[in-house]
């Protein structure tokens, strides 16, 4: 049985606070900071990374789950992006398994157009991904598009096309990247935030830190500071050039996407449906995960940065339009069974095109003249691709000594199951298959029989405050258990026993109340 990492707080705010000097200080705990780390890690680099909040609490938990190339850049003709994203999308599904894997999708055809010209386009897909394809697409007629969509819109229906990408479990992968960074020597510390960039002589050459629980504060002394804090990256571009006296224009313009989910009844079976193009241009999407039925996302600029954006009635009522075109029955707000949204972290263009749907997805690394190191934008797909140019960056900015290449490819995460083996779990309890061959640990835990909701035990809240950093309520129901995303009113019945056995595991406050006042606003509810 695989021995899991401890991940005791007072053990990691002791590490963090020794009088030592790191190769690398990140901050920012979504999956571009943590590939980052582990990336760093693995070349044999010391290094530290703070979070303020939780591992992927923004951004990073609030994907549609999938592993893709971007159908929709291959329509904008951004090739390069596609390309990379789609040979990264092979490494992410290699690197885990138990939390990642390929899913066929259809796009249904209602005009005899639509089959060839999409058919072809995906073609093309299938054509980019070389020998890193999942699978081959197919045009089909009718009769077989309704086999594989059994939920959707028949009348009027002329084929589709059948192809495929691949799906994740977006918030357990950050954990697994961070705590195999950690397993490599990487010291990852969440609820810490930088309130301060320490300088000499001009440079950037440390952080103030402070620990958000007990308000202690901490000097992290590094040769290469990285700022990876996603649609945030301004404030400490600011805090930055405040110190040097230099003015410093803000590089990122938030967009957001929301998502509906509601019971896979709406679209049963395995295959996930595409929209390729909805009222506004984009594509939608209805994805089976975890048993329930995301549909989204949208695209929308937004003037400010809430770290629990809302998604706005109007975008609900999009999102439900739009998908009533496609199912067969059409969902409603009744059915809404959670809500969520996710701000994108766009890189401005040097001339504001109005419209966030016209600026690059690809990510921007950006070097200050206090050797400070920014990265932005990109896409999950090609979190282990940015690292390496993160890295590559530093080196080249003079803050950082190389070490080698990245060693990431190919590289399995913790859980991941032994090459060659079958997947740990996928006969076990549900929700014990994203352990991987971490199953049997959580199973030996007391309370591996109590189930507190639909896919969570009592020992699994008990592995998650021992060795996956949680704090609190919403890091068990919504990161470690995606219960907060899937069914909100499910989470909230289960959150007092969720308390009381994170009470058992650590002192402190576990943040009941703030977690019910957070979940009743997914629970199908949308800010005007």
């Amino acid at each position: 049985m695989t021995t899991p990492q401890s991940t005791d707080r007072a053990a990691l705010l002791s590490r963090l606070a020794e009088p030592r000097k790191v190769d690398i200080a990140i901050v920012g705990g979504g999956a571009t900071g943590l590939g980052v780390a582990l990336d760093a890690a693995q070349r044999g680099h010391s290094v530290v990374l703070i979070e303020a909040h939780d591992f992927a609490k923004g951004t990073s938990s609030r994907a549609t789950k999938l592993v893709h190339g971007g159908v929709r850049y291959l329509a904008q003709g951004n090739i390069h992006l596609v390309r990379e994203a789609l040979h990264e999308r092979v490494h992410i599904l290699g690197s885990a398994p138990h939390l990642a894997q390929p899913l066929p999708f259809v796009m249904p055809s209602y005009k005899l157009w639509e089959t060839p010209f999409y058919g072809t386009g995906l073609k093309m897909y299938d054509a980019l991904a070389g020998k890193a394809g999942l699978g081959r697409t197919e045009w089909l007629g009718s009769a077989e598009t309704l086999r594989l969509l059994p939920g959707a819109q028949p009348r009027g229906l002329k084929g589709g096309v059948k192809y495929w990408d691949g799906q994740f479990d977006d918030a357990r992968l950050a954990l697994a990247i961070a705590r195999t960074a950690a397993a490599h020597g990487a010291l990852l510390v969440n609820y810490c935030e930088a309130i301060d960039v320490l300088h000499d002589a001009g440079r950037a050459v440390g952080l103030v830190a402070r620990d958000v629980e007990t308000g202690r504060e901490l000097r992290i002394q590094a040769s290469c500071i990285i700022n990876a804090t996603g649609v945030w990256v301004d404030a400490l571009r600011q805090y930055d050039g405040r110190a040097g006296g230099q003015a410093v224009t803000p590089m990122v313009t938030p967009s957001q996407g929301a998502h509906v989910v509601v019971d896979q009844s709406f679209l049963p079976g395995e295959h996930a449906l595409l929209v390729p193009s909805t009222a506004d241009g984009r594509v939608l999407f209805a994805v089976p995960w975890l048993g329930k039925l995301i549909l989204g996302t949208t695209d929308a600029p937004r003037p400010d940065l809430p770290l629990e954006p809302r998604a706005l009635d109007t975008e609900v009522d999009f999102i439900l339009s739009e998908a009533a075109n496609y199912l067969k029955r059409a969902p409603t707000r009744t059915d809404i069974l959670s809500t969520w949204a996710g701000l994108r972290p766009l890189v401005k263009p040097m001339s504001d095109a109005g419209s966030t749907q016209a600026i690059s997805r690809e990510h921007t690394v950006l070097a200050a003249p206090s050797g400070l190191i920014t990265v932005t934008g990109g896409k999950w797909t090609t979190y282990r691709a940015m690292a390496e140019d993160v890295l590559a960056r530093c080196t080249q900015a003079g803050v950082l000594l190389p070490r080698g290449p990245s060693r990431t490819a190919g590289l399995h995460l913790v859980g991941a199951p032994a090459p060659g083996t079958r997947p740990v779990g996928l006969n076990q309890p549900p929700g014990l298959h994203l352990y991987g061959a971490e199953a049997d640990a959580v199973s030996a835990l007391p309370g591996a029989d109590r189930w507190l909701a639909p896919g969570l035990s009592e020992a699994m809240v008990r592995f998650a405050a021992r060795h996956e950093y949680a704090r609190s309520v919403e890091d068990v129901l919504a990161r470690r258990s995606r219960l907060l995303f899937l069914d909100a009113r499910e989470a909230l019945r289960a959150a007092p026993a969720v308390a009381q056995v994170l009470r058992e595991e650590r002192a402190g406050d576990a943040g009941l109340d703030a977690f019910e006042a957070l979940a009743r606003g997914y629970a199908g509810q949308s800010a005007g």
